[in-house]
């Protein structure tokens, strides 16, 4: 055999054993470096389980902590080992105690007989490395990192900033150019054996003991000074999230990993048993040519990782919740509200129901209670009509009932009168739908039997409330589509704009209309806001009402419409 494998070790102790067994037993030469930080106890089994395969070596230990040169320490260890031990290797793969071989040993090394000069190790230069995560590329061979990312972050974060602040820049060594890439790769015995043996190790291991994360470094800058033929390709399929963790492989990613055609993957769920006992299988000897593609199965990947950073619209993830914005939008679907419009007409809420086909609601946001369609105490997805509970997170309410009725058009009622919490979020989402008659809210109090000095205040209060909404709806965060008419213009062509209403409800729904809502009676309403103007108040949410009877000056009172025209 000329393939040799070096794996690096440090949990799933049990797993590891049975890969190398995997590979040793079909003849490659396995060195094992095992985390010095690993028990004995345990590390003596793992010597006492492999023991009677005499291709399998365990070289000095190491403490190993990510990010730092103890990685590119171990895997020196292992390979001078290899190379001594097994002269017949001339390739040699760096693996995990997490990888799991995909496909049988003798066609990796098949593929690897064809390719007998050629390094398999990815290897770009940092200017063309787009996946770099936590903001450090050209700095990570620029600056000094004496401290763990991991263990020791606030050290870590004062000593960049402090390196950044003094304008300090390390000289590279002469001679090389920096490379990023894979960390796990597959030398010639001829150039891992340049790396190793140089003349000028000691300077090049120094330089790389403060770079940070070397491994992804250190051998992809040398091989390119002793490599003869690079394939700037790692054969180890792995695959990173948006944050550069890497993805972890499950007994469901099964008939994915066989799709890939590549030698090996990581990293593999320790616990993933269907997955170690069909890929170490001894009835795996189905010969496969075809050459490693992990582009197969990247739109899978993409689509997860789009998943993983937007989400469903309207489906709150728990890791996002608490951070507003963070959501593939606020709600599931498009939804409308209505304000001022069953203050209007007298039978708004049937309209829409026999134009449409939609039923709509209530006022959601009544102070008493949600009035849900058809008088229901419980609706979709058992939402409560309870106020108390809607009231604790009003915008929890709202995308709970849009997401459990997701293919129904959700409409409802709104007034200044009801819970105000809610505005800004409908404000904001860009499902909403918004159509308002403002100053319809002083319907009621002109048909109130209520002393007039109440009337005056309650107005006062509901056009602040109203004026506010308003206000909200034309600031720039602002993503519904609102529609605003004041209460003057809106009767002054009531047919128009109700066609416009129940065009915005689908056109699917409505094409023309054939009848219009009755509208309320309001004669003498000019004269009562000129009452409320002379008792100080100015209404001036509902434009230029004519103080003389209103039936005379031409109030219409539309009914039923041709269907001709």
């Amino acid at each position: 055999m000329s393939l040799g494998f070096c794996m690096l070790v440090h949990t799933a102790l049990h797993r590891a054993a049975q890969v190398a067994r995997h590979w040793a037993v079909a003849g490659c030469p396995v060195v094992i470096h095992v985390d010095r930080r690993v028990p004995k106890g345990e590390f003596d089994e793992l010597v006492a389980r492999l023991a009677h395969l005499e291709n399998i070596r365990f070289c000095p230990r190491h403490r190993c902590d990510w990010g730092t040169f103890s990685l590119v320490e171990a895997s020196q260890s292992a390979a001078r080992m290899m190379l001594s031990d097994f002269p017949e290797v001339n390739h040699v793969y760096l693996a995990s105690g997490a990888c799991l071989p995909l496909r049988p040993a003798r066609e990796l090394t098949a593929f690897l007989a064809a390719h007998p000069d050629t390094d398999f190790i990815e290897s770009v230069k940092t200017e063309d490395v787009p996946w770099t995560i936590g903001g450090l590329s050209h700095e990570r061979f620029a600056l000094r990192f004496p401290f763990s990312w991991k263990t020791q972050r606030r050290l870590f974060d004062r000593y960049v900033r402090l390196q950044r602040r003094l304008g300090v820049r390390r000289r590279i060594p002469a001679g090389i150019e920096p490379h990023l890439g894979s960390q796990w790769w597959c030398l010639t015995r001829r150039t891992l054996s340049a790396i190793l043996h140089n003349p000028r190790k000691a300077e090049f291991d120094r330089y790389f003991r403060r770079v940070w994360i070397p491994d992804e470094s250190y051998y992809q800058t040398l091989a390119r000074s002793y490599s003869r033929k690079i394939e700037s390709r790692s054969l180890t399929l792995s695959k990173f999230d948006f944050q550069g963790k890497p993805h972890v492989f499950y007994d469901d990613h099964l008939q994915l990993l066989r799709r890939s055609d590549c030698f090996v993957a990581r990293k593999i769920w320790p616990e993933a048993q269907k997955l170690y006992d069909s890929f170490l299988s001894d009835l795996q000897i189905v010969q496969n040519h075809a050459r490693p593609a992990p582009a197969r199965i990247d739109r899978v990947f993409a689509e997860a990782l789009h998943r993983r950073v937007r989400g469903r619209p309207g489906l709150y993830m728990q890791s996002r919740f608490p951070r507003d914005g963070w959501e593939n939008g606020r709600t599931a679907a498009c939804y409308s509200v209505f304000q001022g419009f069953d203050e209007i007409f007298e039978d708004f809420p049937d309209w829409v129901r026999r134009m449409t086909g939609v039923l709509p609601h209530g006022h959601l946001f009544a102070p008493s209670r949600v009035e849900f369609a058809g008088g229901e105490t419980v609706y979709a997805g058992a939402i409560s009509d309870s106020a108390t509970l809607r009231d604790y997170n009003p915008q929890a309410f709202l995308t709970n009932l849009i997401w459990a009725t997701r293919g129904e058009r959700q409409v409802f009622q709104f007034s200044p009168r009801d819970n105000q919490q809610i505005a800004p979020f409908m404000a904001g989402d860009a499902n909403a739908q918004i159509a308002i008659v403002s100053g319809a809210w002083a319907i009621p109090l002109f048909r109130s039997s209520l002393n007039f000095a109440d009337r005056r205040r309650e107005a006062a209060r509901l056009q602040k409330i109203e004026t506010r909404f308003l206000s909200s709806l034309h600031g720039p965060q602002v993503k519904a589509r609102a529609r605003i008419w004041p209460l003057a213009d809106f009767l002054a062509a009531p047919v128009e704009n109700l066609q416009e209403i129940a065009a915005d409800l689908g056109p699917h729904r409505a094409s023309r209309m054939t009848e219009a809502p009755a509208l309320t009676d309001l004669t003498g309403f000019g004269a009562f806001l000129q009452q409320l103007r002379n008792e100080g108040m100015q209404p001036h949410l509902m434009g230029e009402f004519p103080v003389e009877n209103d039936a005379e000056a031409g109030t219409p009172q539309p009914s039923r419409i041709d269907a001709a025209g």
